[in-house]
């Protein structure tokens, strides 16, 4: 299945405005990047996948709707998915891209 354009295109209006933002077709989705660190990606399994400080995943885990990711059988530390069904809003869309635009920010630059 190929991911939602309709919602890579609401995160494209969220990002808009952060320097070195770049897109990148990943995981056969698009990424949306910050200074080469994947942020927030437009998953082809639907939803997003967004990448978290990787310390504080359970939390998050545990008091919202997203769900550990897993790529190729394998929990993958430091990244959420949300399903589609989280992000009907453009507020709660904007939650996650925040989340992880504020992580990429975070790392050094590539």
């Amino acid at each position: 299945m190929p991911y939602d354009e309709q919602l890579a295109d609401r995160i494209r209006e969220l990002v808009e405005g952060e320097a070195r933002r770049s897109e990148r077709r990943m995981f056969g989705g698009l990424a949306f990047l910050v200074a080469g660190n994947l942020a927030i990606a437009a998953s082809r399994e639907g939803g997003v996948l967004v990448r978290v400080d990787p310390s504080k995943a359970d939390a998050l885990v545990a008091r919202s709707h997203a769900t550990f990711a897993v790529m190729r059988g394998r929990p993958m530390d430091g990244w959420v998915r949300v399903a589609p069904e989280h992000l009907r809003t453009k507020r709660q869309l904007a939650k996650w891209v925040e989340r992880g635009v504020t992580y990429a920010r975070s790392l050094p630059a590539k």
